[in-house]
């Protein structure tokens, strides 16, 4: 096969992509399992936060958010950032500084927290609510972003695990389990797999290492409000959220390096999860319903990596997205096409400082 690009990785940060290149180039996309979205896009806790990720993704996850808005991809929810102690307080703080006239950001005392937590146990007394969280129907932007770049004439290559990218003149000859691939440009939107494909390349060596995040479905007693806050630890020690049912949706924040692959969830970080919660409130426990691991790619900074490889011409970086690839991803792609393609960034992303998230910021 033959195109003008090659993108390896069909979540949704290939699929963004591909589907933001559009028909100015002829784009195949490479994926290695049987179906894309397998991995970290499949995985989820689903919802959209412009705190989350830090100062550095906050520029991408807010203007992706008026985007994302007008195709119905956010659905109300609000989170609230709670505090135990001092260093819970000084957390709260710090955060109101980062984002103080970015995000809004505003205090509750005591009553407001037991008002939107019922149930919530003493110690935990300050909160930030951020109201502008949503939740995000990833499935949906999924198949919106897949079905965009095949009606451009993207073509998906499934069950084609890459297993040699060399030159082919001055391009490119892509290896893999369903056959040969040539193509003008590689861009390298693996995923947890960014770095051994890259290495396959003999692309500069960004460590773009993937995280175990674990998550769990509890049956609670009383039944989960469905109008609750996504509710998370201000350091950092676990968050939940609703979900159908009374269901709710609960995860111990955990990040344990691990080499890329079809990551399961372990007993110990559930235990943890669930030990975690019992001491923030009161409900009863009645049954693990569920359990499931995705995995969060960092780069060594912990921002997104798009550009160019400094090292070998023609190899495009799309990765390090961590756990906020979903939410960034309208503005992402629109950078990411904008930089691959040598064109005007779209309005909406103009004044994003894309520099910021250069490969060339590690030499």
């Amino acid at each position: 096969m033959r195109a003008d690009i090659a993108i390896v990785g069909a979540g949704m940060a290939g699929a963004s992509l591909a589907a933001e290149i559009g028909g100015a180039a002829r784009v195949l996309l490479i994926e290695a399992e049987a179906r894309p979205g397998y991995h970290s896009t499949g995985r989820s806790a689903a919802f959209w936060s412009e705190t989350y990720g830090g100062p550095a993704v906050q520029p991408l996850t807010s203007a992706s958010g008026p985007w994302l808005t007008e195709r119905g991809f956010l659905h109300a929810r609000g989170a609230l950032h709670v505090a135990q102690d001092e260093a819970g307080q000084a957390a709260l703080d710090a955060m109101a500084q980062e984002f103080a006239g970015r995000v809004r950001l505003d205090p509750v005392d005591r009553a407001g927290l037991e008002a939107l937590v019922p149930g919530l146990r003493a110690g935990w007394d300050v909160g930030l609510a951020e109201p502008t969280c949503r939740d995000i129907d990833v499935a949906g932007l999924h198949a919106f972003y897949l079905a965009a770049a095949r009606r451009s004439g993207t073509v998906l290559m499934c069950d084609a695990e890459v297993m040699a990218i060399g030159r082919a003149g001055a391009g490119w000859r892509i290896e893999t389990r369903a056959g040969a691939v040539e193509a003008s440009l590689v861009v390298n939107a693996a995923g947890a797999w960014a770095s051994p494909v890259a290495k396959l390349a003999g692309a500069s060596g960004i460590a773009i290492a993937p995280h175990r995040r674990t998550i769990v479905q509890l049956a609670v007693d009383p039944l989960a409000d469905p109008a609750m806050p996504l509710v998370m630890d201000a350091a950092g020690r676990f968050y939940f959220k609703p979900e159908a049912g009374g269901r709710l949706w609960l995860s111990p924040h955990d990040e344990t390096p691990v080499p890329p692959q079809d990551v399961a969830s372990e007993e110990l970080d559930v235990a943890l999860a669930i030990d975690r919660l019992e001491q923030v409130v009161d409900w009863h426990v009645m049954r693990r319903e569920r359990a499931w691991a995705g995995l969060r790619s960092f780069a060594p900074d912990r921002a997104p990596v798009y550009g160019f490889d400094g090292k070998v011409p023609g190899f495009f970086w799309f990765a390090g997205q961590g756990g906020f690839g979903i939410q960034t991803a309208p503005a992402a792609a629109m950078l990411g096409a904008a930089l691959l393609l040598g064109r005007a960034a779209p309005e909406m992303v103009r004044t994003i400082d894309s520099e910021r998230y250069s490969p060339a910021r590690f030499g």
